[in-house]
């Protein structure tokens, strides 16, 4: 199976329970809820992304022949000591896009088998690997939502016709609302804020990257 990929980075984490957490990033090109297009935001399924995931980045994204080509890109991103052995527990976020459509079994096992924690960002709609180690699942109003378990639920706040209530009985460890970005931001932030207090099995998830200026 060959892969399309349109970057690969070494980071922080900067949503989420692993907030500040050091990541191998390898974000996938395509997603089933939105080509990537503006020309086709206003049809597309999920309307407020903004994230970039169809232009290929010239120095680490492309195409990966297999899934032993594209570990081994991915891999080498992370830090090594003088015997060439990982620093601190290597972990790897597969995100998107949306990474279910070309993530599989045999690529997450490479990433196992030399001692990573795999991480997926997903909008749940489909399949995932059974032996990844974090699920972080993103709903998206009017989108018939797949995986309702794992480890983390990430709801982006507000969206017409969805009541985050009605996920708090879905199994996950983590609930956290994430205020939508864009004009209304501090509309959105404060909105959010509000529902936490009211509803406190929810967590505030705040971008902290973007507000660090970095990857």
């Amino acid at each position: 199976m060959g892969y399309t990929v349109k970057e690969i980075f070494y980071s922080l984490q900067g949503e989420g329970a692993h907030s500040g957490r050091t990541a191998v990033f390898c974000r996938f090109a395509g997603c089933n809820l939105w080509s990537g297009l503006e020309k086709d935001r206003e049809f597309a399924e999920c309307r407020f992304c903004d994230t970039d995931f169809v232009n290929l980045d010239q120095d680490t994204g492309g195409k990966f022949d297999s899934a032993l080509q594209l570990f081994e890109r991915v891999s080498s991103f992370w830090p090594v000591n003088s015997s060439n052995h990982y620093l601190g527990r290597p972990f790897v976020v597969f995100t998107g896009g949306e990474p279910a459509l070309q993530l599989g079994e045999d690529l997450v096992q490479l990433f196992n088998n030399a001692g990573f924690e795999t991480a997926v960002e997903t909008n749940g709609t489909l399949n995932l690997p059974s032996n990844l180690d974090w699920v972080c699942v993103s709903p998206k109003a009017n989108t018939e939502v797949k995986i309702r378990s794992g480890k983390e639920l990430k709801l982006i706040f507000p969206q017409d016709m969805l009541d985050p209530v009605e996920f708090e009985h879905w199994d996950f460890e983590h609930f956290f609302l994430q205020p939508k970005s864009g004009d209304n931001y501090q509309e959105n932030l404060r909105a959010a804020v509000n529902f936490c207090l009211q509803n406190p099995n929810w967590r505030l998830g705040l971008q902290v990257h973007k507000f660090l200026d970095i990857p």
